[in-house]
């Protein structure tokens, strides 16, 4: 699409509208009801389309940049993978009352076992200047009645391939919390009929929030890995925002002793 320069006249024009929106905006308290009526539909419609294209414009403009997949990783990693959700934007920017099993995307899904859902998820754009994902997600849980929640994170294929027992798989987060709370990382490994698992929790209370599953310590079936998945659970989230500004996962050999 050719780029697009504003001329003289559309210069002229737009200046125009600015000054005739200002003194619409000046007289508006004295301002004949039928007359105000109209003008308030038509800036209305206009800031609908500016609201569209402020949006689109910071999400553009902003840094980081949409689809990184930017992070340190350690010295020998094979595989790495930032999810969808922190890299582009999702269909739906936000929803309340999110029952279980709802998905954000393609990769992540929430469970929950509440009666009365009391909890909101937003995606929001990060723009601060020690940010690396383009994207993060907010939870809102206000009152909570149910015994667990976690957000699931299913990994793709490429995962898998040539995954070995002597492979360390790395989870690094940025996460922001109003109150204190305790964050399981579970990750999931099925290999034919069975599924191993590795517990850690997340390092909340240190700069770096980063944890390690070591596949030695497994009884991994290496010919017959099929699919793996990560749970975040969190522990007492009543009353709370939870921001995790990013999440990221990588696999590499372990050193050899």
């Amino acid at each position: 699409m050719p780029r697009r320069r504003l001329g003289l006249i559309d210069k002229l024009f737009q200046r125009r509208a600015l000054a005739g929106w200002a003194q619409a905006a000046r007289s508006a308290a004295a301002t004949e009801l039928s007359v105000l009526r109209g003008q308030r539909q038509r800036a209305r419609q206009l800031r609908q389309k500016l609201d569209e294209l402020t949006y689109v414009a910071d999400s553009r403009l902003a840094l980081p940049h949409i689809g990184s997949n930017a992070f340190a990783k350690p010295g020998g990693t094979d595989w790495s993978w930032r999810p969808q959700l922190w890299r582009g934007p999702l269909a739906s920017k936000g929803m309340a009352s999110v029952p279980s099993k709802t998905m954000l995307g393609s990769e992540v899904t929430i469970f929950h076992d509440c009666r009365i859902s009391e909890l909101t998820l937003r995606q929001l754009r990060n723009t601060r200047e020690e940010d690396l994902a383009p994207f993060g997600l907010r939870m809102d849980v206000f009152r909570f009645d149910g015994s667990f929640l976690s957000l699931v994170l299913d990994l793709p294929n490429d995962a898998c391939i040539d995954l070995k027992k002597r492979h360390l798989v790395r989870l690094d987060a940025v996460i922001e919390m109003e109150k204190p709370l305790e964050i399981f990382a579970r990750l999931n490994i099925k290999h034919g009929p069975n599924t191993e698992q590795i517990v850690r929790e997340l390092p909340l209370h240190e700069s770096e929030v980063m944890v390690e599953f070591d596949l030695a310590y497994t009884k991994l079936n290496e010919k017959r890995v099929e699919r793996m998945w990560v749970d975040l659970i969190f522990e007492g989230p009543e009353m709370n925002q939870v921001t995790i500004r990013d999440i990221t996962f990588c696999r590499h050999p372990r050193a050899e002793l």
